[in-house]
């Protein structure tokens, strides 16, 4: 083992004045904590710039390309990489490598430590890692070889991961395509279908929660019951919520929903996001459920759809930042009516489509767990 401040050399950063506009558009790299994503490890870009004059008078210190950037506040633990030389603000405690370690190793390293790296922060405000905390962080040190393998190792799945995650998402895209090719856009009130509303075609109805204070409600459930977290523009073939009892059920404004319903959020982050049912479940309050399955001139993968391309009715409503509709909202959407046999033509082909995403997703899974063994592997 090896603390980081006998390993390398850490570094933070300023940020020039905001109101002298000769420190700001220039052609010189400044990065922020905010540029810093999953999908991004090596930075060659900063989305803003600074001058050669900032560098000067704000006694700026750049840092090399290599050096692995951690974010140390607001939030703790985001990593990359420099591609390019470049300047920072004092959100970072950034980590210049000397020839006892290899970056990308490091940079793996501090990926699999946000939980712990955000449990050293400290601070009333806001939390933060002080350049004195990551300098006594300890790493597992391996000959340079045995770094780089892992590096390499673990870079691979990385990409694999990201390929598997791009094919499901061109898939959603492909079905989406499909249904604007077949059905055109379901707001167009002079499109070539029969207009109706969502009421009119279906029941809709919502669920309840049974009293959180009554274990009997909750213990040894078997009942499934999901939450508005789950409406998400998916298909849902499981339960990743909680259980509840028969009792819970029966005492309660819970009800139980069959397969093929469709759910519709009503508040919050997920307003107006979608689910289309897979199994029978209970639900919170919080969703609205259309019974697509009693209405034979509608299939559930086509409704489902619908109501995604009316996503922005639902981002109409109210102009706070809490949203919140109602079952009479939800009725009251447009609904179009175009012939059975071209919806189940289109269910059919969404049906194909996810058995396709459901091999996609169980290689998926598997990278995730591989990687998570080789985590703990390499590096405790």
């Amino acid at each position: 083992m090896a603390r980081l401040g006998d390993i390398c050399e850490i570094v933070s950063g300023t940020t020039p004045k905001s109101n002298i506009p000769e420190y700001w558009d220039g052609d010189i790299n400044w990065v922020t904590p905010a540029e810093l994503n999953d999908e991004t490890p090596i930075i060659y870009e900063s989305q803003r710039k600074i001058t050669e004059r900032a560098v000067k008078e704000s006694s700026l210190k750049s840092f090399p390309a290599g050096t692995v950037l951690l974010s140390s506040r607001a939030p703790i633990g985001k990593v990359a990489i420099a591609g390019v030389e470049m300047y920072c603000n004092q959100g970072f405690k950034n980590l210049i490598c000397s020839d006892k370690i290899h970056n990308k190793y490091l940079f793996w390293f501090l990926k699999d430590r946000t939980d712990y790296l955000n449990s050293l922060g400290r601070g009333a405000t806001f939390k933060e890692i002080s350049k004195s905390i990551v300098e006594i962080i300890e790493i597992p040190l391996p000959s340079i070889k045995e770094q780089k393998q892992y590096a390499t190792i673990l870079d691979k799945l990385r990409d694999l991961i990201s390929l598997r995650k791009q094919q499901l998402s061109k898939l959603d895209e492909l079905v989406k395509a499909r249904f604007v090719e077949m059905f055109g856009d379901p707001l167009d009130v002079n499109g070539r279908w029969a207009l109706s509303s969502v009421g009119e075609q279906f029941s809709v109805t919502s669920g309840g929660t049974p009293s959180t204070t009554r274990p009997e409600f909750w213990e040894n459930g078997t009942i499934s019951w999901i939450g508005s977290n789950m409406c998400n523009d998916a298909i849902l073939y499981e339960n990743n919520g909680k259980f509840i009892t028969g009792l819970g059920l029966e005492q309660s404004s819970a009800k139980v929903f069959e397969s093929g319903t469709v759910l519709v959020a009503l508040v919050g982050a997920t307003i107006g996001k979608v689910a289309l049912l897979q199994f029978s479940t209970a639900t919170n309050q919080n969703i609205a459920a259309l019974d697509v399955v009693a209405n034979k001139q509608f299939t559930s993968e086509f409704v489902f759809f619908v109501i995604q391309f009316l996503y922005s009715k639902f981002q109409e409503i109210g102009n706070g930042k809490f949203k919140m509709a109602n079952q009479g909202f939800v009725r009251s959407l447009p609904m179009i009516c175009p012939p059975f046999c071209l919806q189940n033509e289109f269910s059919n082909f969404v049906r194909q489509i996810e058995i396709q995403k459901l091999t996609i997703q169980q290689s998926l899974d598997k990278l995730e767990v591989l990687k998570k063994s080789l985590m703990q592997e390499y590096f405790g």
